[in-house]
C-alpha cells in the first residue's frame, strides 16, 4: 500500500522492544536501532491515558538517524504546516525520562531519550500523511510487517507516556558491582574499595575496604564514591 522512494526498508515491527530499557546517555549516541521511541511530553499523548480517540488517529513509531531525533521531529512539524495536513497529523513526540547521574560525587538530572532512533507520530494513515511524514528528512522508515506501518496497541502508548510522567527521576550511577571506587567523603576519605551491592532505592552502595588486612564492607551514599 505505501510504497518506499527510498532505498531503505521500513523496520519490521516487533512490540516487545518498546519495552526494553537499555541504559543511554542524553548525548548524541550512535545508530543501534531499538535499544530503547525522547523531549516534551505532548498534549495528545496526554490525552491517550485515559481512551483512545473517537477518530481514526493513531501512534506510530517513526526510525529515523539516531542522535537527530529533535531535528526530524522539528521537520516533520514544518512539513504538517507548509502542507496543510493539520487534519491528518496532530502531534509528534520524542519520548524522554529525567534520570538522577551520580558523577564525581556530584548530582545532576539529564533528560535521556527513551528509544534513541525512534519517534512517535500521531496521525491519521493514508498514502498523503505516510508521504509527508516517510520522506521528511532523516526519516527512515516506519515500523510494521514490511510495507505497512503498524500503530501502537493503546497499552503500549500508555506504557511510554507513564515513564514519561514519573514524578520521581530515575537514579544513574556509574559504577557497577565489582568494579573499584574511590571514597571521597567520610572517615574512609581516600580509600579505594570494591563495589559490592548497589540500593538504588534508597541511593546507598556497600564497598568492601581493605582495613587492618581485611577486607571489611561499608555503606555509603551515593555521593561518597566515585569510580576509582
Amino acid at each position: 500500500m505505501y510504497e518506499d522512494d527510498f532505498h531503505d526498508e521500513d523496520v519490521d515491527f516487533d512490540p516487545e522492544p518498546l519495552y526494553l530499557d537499555e541504559e543511554t546517555d542524553s548525548s548524541e549516541p550512535e545508530d543501534e536501532g531499538l535499544a530503547g521511541v525522547s523531549s516534551v511530553l505532548s498534549a495528545g499523548i496526554q490525552a491517550l491515558a485515559g481512551e483512545e480517540p473517537e477518530d481514526d488517529r493513531k501512534w506510530y513509531v517513526v526510525h529515523c538517524y539516531s542522535g537527530q531525533e529533535n531535528k526530524v521531529r522539528h521537520a516533520i512539524e514544518q512539513r504538517i504546516e507548509t502542507m496543510g495536513m493539520q487534519d491528518k497529523i496532530f502531534d509528534v513526540v520524542v519520548p524522554t525520562e529525567e534520570e538522577i547521574e551520580v558523577r564525581e560525587g556530584k548530582r545532576r538530572t539529564i533528560e535521556r531519550r527513551v528509544f534513541p532512533g525512534y519517534i512517535l507520530v500521531q496521525m491519521k494513515m493514508d498514502e498523503d500523511s505516510w508521504y509527508v511524514v516517510r520522506n521528511t528528512p532523516g526519516v527512515t522508515g516506519f515500523v510494521g510487517m514490511g510495507n505497512e506501518p503498524t500503530p501502537l496497541r493503546p497499552e503500549e502508548v500508555s506504557q511510554i507516556m507513564r515513564r514519561m510522567e514519573a514524578e520521581a527521576p530515575k537514579l544513574k550511577v556509574t559504577f557497577k558491582p565489582g568494579q573499584k571506587v574511590r571514597i571521597i567523603d567520610g572517615p574512609f576519605n581516600e580509600f579505594i574499595g570494591t563495589v559490592g551491592d548497589i540500593d538504588m532505592e534508597k541511593a546507598k552502595v556497600r564497598v568492601l575496604v581493605s582495613f587492618f588486612g581485611r577486607e571489611t564492607p561499608v555503606e555509603l551514599d551515593f555521593l561518597q564514591v566515585e569510580k576509582a
